[in-house]
């Protein structure tokens, strides 16, 4: 790791963690959620990121097919609407300056999201971006992820 960012600014460690509450605290599914997360890991290149979300979803019960098959979700068959909203907003946020985030992709985000629930998720995928950013431009270690619910089952 290039610095450890835990370590050396916690409040800013504090406010990304606060973020990341609030979009909890809306309604949004968490499993949609961990579906978006990996998204923009994949989008993003972030390894460290890729390893979190898919075992917290596996923890979550998301079947293992949906997780493998996310890179390709506009042709699967096994993601809802909304999922795929989600996905779509997903990808044109990451990818925002080929993309210019486009009204049509926003019209399914609105169809199928409350008012609240697009302002959580857009924070939700702003989130996802910022940890990337953060894991892969300081280099959090590949694989070291370990879910702390398995940490505390194990003292």
């Amino acid at each position: 790791m290039r610095v450890d960012y835990r370590k050396v600014f916690p409040s800013a460690l504090k406010a990304m963690y606060g973020l990341e509450a609030a979009v909890h605290e809306s309604t949004l599914e968490p499993d949609l959620l961990e579906l978006v997360k990996v998204r923009a890991s994949q989008l993003n290149g972030c390894g460290y990121c890729l390893d979190m979300h898919t075992k917290d979803a596996e923890a979550m019960g998301v079947e293992a097919q949906r997780l493998h098959v996310v890179l390709a979700w506009k042709e699967a068959p096994f993601y809802s609407e909304r999922e795929r909203a989600a996905l779509a907003w997903c990808e044109a946020l990451t990818l925002l300056p080929e993309s210019a985030a486009p009204d049509d992709v926003f019209e399914e985000v609105e169809h199928n999201f409350s008012p609240e629930e697009v302002v959580a998720l857009t924070l939700a995928i702003v989130a996802i971006n910022g940890w990337n950013r953060l894991a892969v431009g300081l280099r959090s270690p590949v694989g070291s992820y370990v879910r702390p619910a398995a940490v505390q089952a194990n003292t």
